[in-house]
């Protein structure tokens, strides 16, 4: 670990989160986590368009659903999974100054996208009254779309939890790994979103 840390730019290697068995470790059982987490999402997509005319009199998708709002959603989350490109960039050239300040600006567009997101859901509550009990439909949409949220905020609580945690000790091929984890888990939410956009709220909007 001594070691790791006295690292220079010059002698940290180009592929850092693979570098050391740990690492590469790592890398392997998380694609393996990824890929109950697609299993997860798969189920929830198929619920949802199972269920998405059982509206028990309510309002369709099409009368409820706003683009722009979607819009500036969509636009904060994939925006952040750009800046989250730009930090392990800056990771692999040994700036970790540089690291956690594109990882700052990524938590706060995460943050940006939950806040439209919970304004979303208290819109669709006050205006429609289309809530998780209210028809299958509610229940089939919030459980989708809450669960990408909850996993939003976990990503967020993640990477702000390294970047506290390390931004005394820098970075090393200990934690370089753990950052380069996180980094694809945010970007694995980032394409269940591009799904949820493209089966949710575009085709709900066709009807």
């Amino acid at each position: 670990m001594q070691l790791q840390e006295k690292m220079t730019a010059e002698t940290f290697p180009a592929s850092p989160e693979k570098a050391t068995l740990e690492g590469k470790n790592k890398f392997l059982g998380f694609w393996l986590f990824l890929g109950g987490e697609t299993v997860l999402f798969a189920s929830l997509f198929a619920t949802f368009l199972a269920l998405r005319e059982s509206k028990a009199g309510g309002p369709s998708t099409a009368d409820m659903f706003e683009l722009p709002i979607v819009f500036i959603a969509t636009m904060l989350l994939l925006t952040s999974s750009l800046t989250s490109v730009y930090a392990m960039y800056h990771m692999k050239n040994f700036s970790f100054k540089k690291m956690q300040v594109w990882l700052l600006i990524t938590v706060l567009l995460g943050a940006g996208f939950l806040g439209v997101e919970i304004y979303e859901f208290k819109h669709y509550t006050h205006e429609f009254g289309f809530t998780i009990t209210s028809s299958a439909l509610g229940s089939a949409f919030y459980t989708l779309v809450g669960t990408h949220g909850a996993h939003v905020a976990f990503g967020l609580l993640w990477i702000s939890a390294l970047m506290i945690r390390n931004a005394k000790r820098g970075l090393s091929l200990y934690n370089a790994p753990k950052y380069y984890v996180a980094s694809l888990y945010w970007h694995f939410i980032d394409v269940v979103w591009v799904f949820i956009f493209t089966v949710v709220y575009l085709m709900g909007m066709v009807g």
